[in-house]
């Protein structure tokens, strides 16, 4: 099993931005250095708390200072900007860190950039990735002359009186025919799972940001796209996304966990807020919560997050994934530094002691299924 890394990234406003996005581009560091096999960054415009508006910007500075940690955008926000913006990007992006590109895509979920762009209300987001993806594809394979036409965008480049100086023609990926695609998911029954099997995308699923008990069904649905595809099911590219504190002992997590001024706590209050203006707070509360709408950030933290000492914390992953069934990457949720010492050490030991256990268990779980 791999080890990868979803930088959504959230800090507290409060703090420095100069000095939050050094943490970040640090925390991307230490992971590669740990062996870490992927990292996605998101993309936000409109929210201080989540501020990394541009992810090739944030990432272009560390593909010189890297190995091996592939890098990928978690995600492209795609009713934002106009397919062509975006695959130009992307190639570009492709050829400068040589192919350790991977293309998060999605529909955007934060209130204000929803606002900002004007894809609120009755517009379909999810038909406006459709759209977007297709073109960004036509773009990669096509040479002009060409025009596309759709929905929300058009894309054309029909004069060709100077394609011999290369004026006319889009610059295309390092990897062909295309970066890998990944589309993030998290709703129950989520239509993205099965498009991810349809087109042969990456599937990465939010056990971070809801219930693990919400995400048994992404990898079903998944399915059900490959085979509609024609092609096998291989659980291995299966992304699950969760938030993980490792400490010396379970008492000393739970202490950082719930510290009221940490970076844990501004982190669920975030999450938490964000839920409750959607009115999908039962997606965050426990299994038999009595009030969902009362759910404290507390609450969440404690069942949303594998915390604990390298025992309690395999053991907490291996009942995850024993709910949620095999997948091939677990990717930690990276949170804010605030205490640079505990957070580097709780990132060596999920590294170095827990992932080698956790893949042993994995693979002989495997084996034995495989026997049966």
């Amino acid at each position: 099993m791999k080890l990868g890394m979803f930088m959504q990234p959230v800090h507290d406003p409060k703090r420095d931005y100069t000095r939050a996005l050094e943490d970040d581009r640090q925390t991307i560091l230490l992971a590669d250095e740990l062996g870490f096999s992927e990292v996605w960054v998101g993309e936000h415009v409109s929210a201080t708390a989540e501020p990394i508006t541009a992810p090739l910007v944030f990432l272009a500075s560390l593909i010189e200072q890297t190995r091996t940690i592939k890098l990928g955008t978690g995600v492209f926000c795609l009713p934002l900007q106009h397919p062509a913006i975006i695959a130009g990007q992307a190639a570009m992006f492709d050829h400068m860190c040589k192919g350790r590109f991977q293309m998060g895509i999605g529909t955007g979920g934060l209130a204000s950039d929803v606002e900002l762009f004007d894809v609120g209300g009755d517009t379909d987001r999810g038909d406006m990735v459709r759209e977007s993806i297709e073109m960004i594809l036509g773009i990669w394979s096509g040479k002009a002359p060409y025009r596309m036409e759709g929905k929300y965008w058009t894309t054309k480049l029909q004069d060709v009186s100077r394609l011999e100086f290369g004026v006319g023609e889009f610059p295309k990926p390092y990897q062909q025919p295309h970066p890998p695609i990944a589309i993030s998911v998290m709703s129950p029954k989520s239509g993205s799972a099965r498009l991810a099997g349809q087109q042969g995308w990456i599937p990465i699923s939010g056990a971070n940001l809801v219930q693990p008990r919400y995400i048994g069904s992404h990898w079903a649905l998944y399915a059900e796209g490959c085979e509609q595809r024609g092609v096998p099911a291989d659980p291995e590219i299966w992304r699950v996304s969760r938030s993980v504190v490792v400490a010396e002992s379970d008492a000393e997590a739970r202490d950082y966990l719930l510290n009221p001024e940490g970076a844990l706590s501004f982190w669920f209050r975030y999450i938490v807020s964000s839920f409750k203006q959607r009115g999908a707070l039962p997606a965050l509360a426990p299994e038999g919560h009595p009030d969902p709408e009362a759910l404290t950030w507390e609450e969440a933290a404690e069942s949303m997050v594998s915390w604990g000492s390298v025992d309690t914390v395999l053991e907490k992953l291996v009942a995850l994934r024993e709910e949620v069934g095999h997948f091939g990457t677990l990717t930690i949720t990276a949170h804010e530094w605030d205490d640079p010492v505990f957070c580097q050490r709780s990132m060596r030991l999920l590294a170095t002691d827990v992932m080698p256990a956790l893949s042993k268990h994995a693979e002989q779980d495997r084996k034995g299924s495989r026997a049966a």
